[in-house]
């Protein structure tokens, strides 16, 4: 009976502290609960905030002996303050492509003849600087002889240029250079110097000159300028004395887009000639250009050739629109006995002045006209293909005495100039020297 009774007094101690646990249990989550429902929120402490970078501190917190100065960088000029553009919201513009214009013919002849304007003008430009001397006079006369005009042409020039400066009154060196001048333009602007063109049917040009000239390479360069206008060119390699002179000029046909007629080497160059003509004006070509053997001027049996090969294409087109003689400017008086046996043989009608960019000597080209009546029409400038142009005496002369003196006013005076040449000219027809 005891035991049992302790048995349930155990038990009911038990009961009576987990009822107590239970009853804490509800007051806690009954409290927590009864807060949320009132709107209650856990109370967090307070943030400390930083102080922002616009707080100003106060005077009193400031220790002027403890705070460094600021040193204020000065501003670099070479930086852009607007990289970009001060705009940097507006649109990027494109890109605009610089193109340089071509050069005009003056330009390009002043720039190419450096070694003539140089030789020359260097010499002319102190000729005069002690006055009007006597030995002013034979300094020029030399300059100019080295510069092959010739003794015969530098003399009359001279003797003219000292005679009308006299009449001029001039009394500087500036005055008689800037007289000189104006005689060689006038000298050489009297020529006519255009291509010679047919208004229908197929235009023929002869070309020759000795071997080295570069004629066949003018031909070439002539082509591909009429190529690329638009006209149809026939080339007829009629120089059958020359090694692989047929092959060089169907190079040139291939580079140039003009169609080249040859034979075997050794062939009849006037049967070369016929055939180009035939195929010309079958294929109904603007331009035929027939290019001949380097004849030298003492080998008679040559020139005899040369004569057949114009008689065959005369026979046939009637005429020749051109004969031009290739004559390499670097060759100096040499070139003038050239253009005289050539004239003797077919008629030359024109010059073709090649590498007159290399020499100093641009004097020939005064020397050609003056002594043989023959315009220089074409002028080689370089290797480019663009640098075979039409001779422009204006811009020849500017060359020449670009560093010597500028142009001048001659009141009354271009008359008596042209009047000039016009006699001389007449005096060398009657004397059947042109």
């Amino acid at each position: 009976m005891s035991a049992s009774g302790g048995s349930l007094r155990v038990a009911m101690e038990l009961i009576i502290i987990l009822a107590v646990v239970a009853v804490l249990t509800l007051v806690v989550v009954g409290g927590l609960f009864v807060g949320r429902s009132k709107g209650g929120t856990a109370t967090l402490p307070p943030e400390t905030k930083a102080p922002t970078p616009s707080s100003t501190p106060t005077e009193d917190a400031i220790d002027p002996a403890k705070t460094p100065a600021i040193e204020t960088p000065e501003p670099d000029e070479d930086i852009d303050p607007y990289p970009g553009g001060p705009n940097l919201l507006t649109e990027d513009e494109p890109d605009v492509v610089v193109v340089d214009e071509p050069m005009s013919l003056v330009q390009r002849f002043r720039q190419q003849l450096t070694r003539a304007s140089s030789a020359l003008g260097s010499n002319l430009r102190g000729i005069f600087s002690s006055g009007l001397t006597e030995e002013a006079w034979e300094e020029l006369e030399e300059s100019l002889i080295a510069a092959d005009v010739g003794v015969d042409a530098t003399l009359e020039l001279v003797e003219g240029l000292r005679a009308r400066v006299k009449e001029q009154g001039i009394t500087d060196g500036a005055g008689a250079l800037a007289l000189l001048k104006e005689v060689l333009r006038l000298e050489l602007g009297t020529a006519d110097r255009t291509m010679a063109r047919r208004p229908e049917g197929t235009t023929v040009w002869l070309f020759t000159g000795v071997n080295g000239t570069g004629k066949t390479t003018s031909i070439g360069k002539l082509a591909k300028r009429h190529v690329d206008a638009g006209e149809k060119v026939v080339l007829a390699a009629a120089d059958t004395f020359r090694a692989a002179a047929s092959e060089q000029l169907e190079i040139w046909g291939e580079r140039s887009g003009a169609r080249v007629i040859r034979q075997d080497e050794g062939a009849d160059p006037a049967a070369v000639a016929f055939d180009g003509w035939k195929a010309a004006t079958a294929a109904n070509a603007d331009l035929l250009m027939i290019d001949t053997a380097g004849r030298l001027q003492n080998k008679k049996e040559l020139m005899a050739e040369l004569t057949k090969v114009k008689k065959v294409v005369v026979r046939e087109a009637e005429h020749l629109d051109e004969v031009l003689l290739v004559i390499d400017a670097t060759t100096g008086q040499n070139g003038l006995s050239q253009a005289k046996a050539f004239t003797e043989a077919v008629e030359v009608t024109g010059v073709v002045l090649t590498k007159l960019d290399g020499t100093a000597k641009g004097g020939i080209v005064i020397a050609i006209q003056r002594a043989l009546g023959l315009p220089v029409k074409l002028v080689g400038l370089g290797e480019g293909i663009e640098d075979l142009a039409e001779f422009d005496p204006d811009a020849f002369i500017d060359a020449l005495f670009a560093e010597v003196v500028q142009d001048v006013e001659l009141e009354d005076f271009d008359a008596e100039l042209a009047e000039l040449v016009a006699d001389q000219q007449d005096d060398q027809q009657g004397d059947g020297t042109a």
